[in-house]
């Protein structure tokens, strides 16, 4: 359980937790503990906020929210968005292309593009929350993390090789369960207010993987780490509307 919860943070954050490796069936039980990632990360979050908001305004406190959740993961899946988009716009619907351009880790003009936006999203989403939905800050790590979750279990790969493979291939029902129970634990005593935002951040994340699927016959780890970012967008637009 410990080398799960400890893969889990590997992964998902650069918070230093082990400097081993893990095996397969390691990183594919770590999935279970997505939600406790989120929800330390959004801990994390929702206090910075607060000490935030005592010197600057919502707009400043805002911009250093996302750049704090940003460095807390390495900007992993902010990647991921950009290789994602730069794949859809380079790609010319052809899969092997797509592919190619997926593991090339340089940036393109698309990928810049879909990034700028994004998180210019998150900062006005992020601020619009700041003040009187604050409890947004702490919940949208936590079901943007359990969002993925089924991606990994019910899609298939799309190559036989990547950062993403090992979670799928030995990843099941049992993962599923368990971080959807764990999500509901982590954000179901905020009651209603909580269930619209994680339900369409798990739309959001599903519509992605059910539109990548079609373009590349499976999903990567890019495209996991695409469907967080903006499963996370996704749940502070609906928890901060008026």
């Amino acid at each position: 359980m410990r080398r799960a919860l400890a893969a889990a943070f590997a992964f998902l954050t650069r918070i230093p937790v082990s400097s081993g490796s893990f095996e397969p069936h390691e990183l594919a039980r770590s999935l279970t503990w997505f939600p406790i990632v989120g929800a330390a990360l959004g801990a994390a979050g929702l206090v910075a906020g607060h000490l935030l908001r005592i010197a600057f305004s919502p707009a400043m406190t805002a911009v250093m929210l996302v750049a704090i959740l940003a460095g807390l993961t390495g900007g992993l899946h902010l990647d991921g968005v950009a290789d994602v988009f730069d794949a859809l716009g380079g790609g010319r619907g052809q899969r092997e292309r797509m592919l190619e351009i997926l593991r090339d880790s340089r940036i393109g003009a698309h990928g810049a593009a879909a990034l700028v936006l994004l998180v210019l999203a998150k900062v006005v989403a992020t601020a619009s929350v700041v003040d009187r939905h604050a409890w947004a800050l702490y919940a949208a790590p936590i079901a943007a993390r359990w969002a993925v979750v089924p991606l990994v279990v019910v899609f298939p790969y799309a190559r036989p090789e990547g950062l993403g493979k090992p979670f799928h291939g030995h990843a099941g029902p049992a993962q599923l369960f368990g971080a959807t129970a764990l999500a509901a634990l982590a954000i179901g005593w905020l009651g209603p207010c909580a269930t619209a935002p994680a339900l369409v951040a798990l739309l959001t994340a599903l519509v992605i993987a059910i539109w990548l699927h079609r373009h590349l016959g499976g999903l990567t780890g890019d495209v996991y780490g695409a469907a967080i970012e903006l499963a996370e967008l996704a749940f502070l637009v609906v928890a901060g509307r008026p």
